[in-house]
């Protein structure tokens, strides 16, 4: 065997990025991990604690399953954590003769290579978190029978290192556990409720002995019942920023082999007053113990305390037990648009310092609601702030999320000398009652009285700002106000929207150029960088990465043809207001 290959080079360069994909297997494998001595390094294994095999056919090739073994380094530090030398793993495959028949998957795992019995990988060098140590294409034996079972037995060694021994079983036929589509309307309007008669098939060759369905609804949707037998979470920790709620039912009995199940009484789903995108995940699977700690990812769970979820035969056919020979099937999901508004409220703030001074600034804007909007699918980001600061003024720091972009609005490579304007992007959700807040630190470059910039919350689109959900874009803008006549005590934040007048979501101008097209929408990229001194970080519950565009729109005035004056006349009538109070 080659220790220099292919594989070898990635695994030396790829550094933590391939270790994302393994990571909830790793994390099982690292779960009984034995302590680490501080100069011996101890790696454990993971995998898949048993795979079904289709029984071997009568006539034409057998179907194949994959079995993938990780390999887990417990260490926290990126850097200095990885372990720089040889190790050799040995799988000991005499446990399945006759049951199965084991093949390495030889693009996955060109570092190994079976002799009889026994199949060795050798590789250099284990980097922090998981990465993948071989694949296997397995398949029952010829002449094996429905029911066999064999065990896989995994051990590794290198110098100056440990592992930890794994087992994984291969079994000869098993459950194969079917989710069937369900027909749904898709269109939907707030308070529409529809009936979800959840239906699944065991088509395998065994009894699977209870079953656990899994119920995931993102923020926008809603199954009022609770049922004892089903535990619930709010927010699940593997979809943070959708408001899921996930349902974790164990319904007892054996469901047999060729015949299909329907719940006892249709679920019913709701789509609530804050539904827009939405989606519904429907899976099952053999109920386990194992199984339910797994699909609990470290979530705390309620249980209902309703009746009892049952599911009762539609057809049935003959009888028997194991595995899920096909996990792909068991599980379908849909997605929902229900007819619905989300209002953005723009907010400014009213700040005041002397010349040389730096004051501080928290702008952004508030999801009224009643929608919350998230792109669920496409991961794009919900909407732009975008900041023209105010005449007088440079911005010193500034957020994470937020990019300099030139004064109309296009690219601007220089990221760290204050620019004119800033955009910012929210995350692919924003709540309802969430929003994004942005704090701004500004120096007082020449004092002027009443000096403003425009804080305009619009869509991603530089070339269609207008935010598609929202049926008042007037509030989409308000006004940072630096040395106001009303003294700039920072009371008032709403900027021009206090005189019920914040803009009307069009551009006063035109975009003067089109879009770079190594550019993407909103003059924001994935990669962030702070201007001036120390960045900010944003808050509120809009937080998220931002992708690359080339400008913003211009400042939002009043739509009509008077846009200029009235405009104006806002600022001013707010800036009266504002003095009369403090006076």
């Amino acid at each position: 065997m080659t220790r220099s290959t292919p594989r070898t080079v990635l695994h030396r360069a790829a550094g933590s990025l391939a270790a994302a994909g393994l990571l909830a297997a790793a994390s099982l494998a690292g779960a009984t991990a034995p302590a680490q001595a501080a100069d011996t390094p101890v790696f454990t294994f993971g995998g898949p604690a048993e795979t079904a095999l289709h029984p071997y056919p009568e006539s034409g090739k057998p179907k194949s399953s994959k079995v993938g073994i990780t390999l887990y380094n417990p260490s926290e530090d990126e850097e200095n954590g990885g372990f720089d030398g040889y190790y050799s793993l040995t799988f000991d495959l005499s446990g399945v003769a006759g049951v199965a028949e084991v093949k390495i998957d030889g693009e996955a795992s060109p570092d190994c290579e079976i002799t009889g019995t026994k199949a060795v990988c050798e590789d250099w060098g284990v980097r922090p978190g998981s990465q993948s140590a071989a694949d296997f294409v397995v398949t029952a034996a010829d002449g094996s029978e429905n029911g066999d079972t064999g065990t896989i037995t995994v051990t590794g060694e290198a110098d100056g290192a440990t592992f930890t021994p794994f087992t994984t079983r291969l079994t000869v036929g098993g459950p194969d556990l079917v989710m069937e589509r369900l027909p749904f309307k898709t269109e939907l309007t707030p308070g529409e409720k529809q009936q979800a008669p959840i239906t699944f098939a065991n088509r395998g060759t065994r009894d699977a002995d209870g079953v656990l369905l899994t119920l995931r609804y993102s923020r926008g949707l809603d199954i009022p019942q609770r049922y004892s037998n089903c535990e619930y979470t709010v927010d699940d920790p593997g979809q943070p920023d959708f408001g899921s709620t996930t349902a974790l039912c164990s319904v007892e009995g054996a469901f047999e082999a060729g015949a299909t199940y329907t719940l006892a009484t249709p679920l019913t789903l709701e789509a609530t007053e804050r539904a827009y995108y939405d989606t519904f995940l429907y899976r099952i699977q053999e109920d386990s113990a194992a199984q339910r700690t797994a699909q609990r990812a470290g979530a705390a769970f309620e249980r209902g305390t309703g009746g009892v979820l049952k599911a009762v035969p539609v057809k049935k056919g003959p009888a028997a037990r194991s595995t899920d020979l096909d996990p792909y099937d068991n599980q379908q999901d849909v997605d929902f648009r229900t007819k619905n508004t989300a209002d953005f409220v723009a907010y400014g703030d009213d700040v005041a310092g002397p010349e040389g001074s730096t004051v501080k600034a928290d702008i952004g804007f508030r999801n009224e609601g009643p929608a919350w909007i998230g792109h669920i699918r496409s991961g794009e980001d919900v909407a732009t702030v975008d900041f023209t600061v105010p005449q007088g003024a440079s911005v010193t720091s500034k957020p994470e999320r937020c990019r300099a972009v030139t004064a109309d609005g296009k690219y601007r490579e220089d990221q760290t000398s204050p620019a004119p304007r800033y955009v910012c992007n929210t995350s692919m959700t924003v709540r309802d009652g969430s929003g994004l807040d942005l704090p701004f630190e500004l120096r007082v470059d020449k004092a002027m009285v009443g000096a403003s910039g425009a804080v305009t919350v619009r869509n991603t689109w530089l070339q269609n700002p207008k935010l598609p959900f929202d049926p008042k874009p007037a509030n989409n803008t308000a006004y940072l106000i630096l040395n106001g006549e009303g003294g700039g005590d920072g009371s008032d934040s709403g900027g021009a929207t206090e005189g019920g007048d914040g803009g009307s979501g069009e551009p006063s101008t035109p975009p003067t150029s089109s879009p770079d097209p190594e550019e993407s929408e909103s003059g924001t990229s994935g990669s962030t960088t702070s201007g001036g001194s120390s960045a900010g970080t944003a808050g509120g519950s809009g937080d998220g990465g931002g992708l690359a565009s080339t400008g913003s729109i211009a400042l939002i005035a009043s739509g009509t043809a008077a846009a200029a004056l009235a405009a104006g006349l806002v600022l001013f009538t707010a800036a009266r207001r504002r003095a009369a109070r403090h006076s």
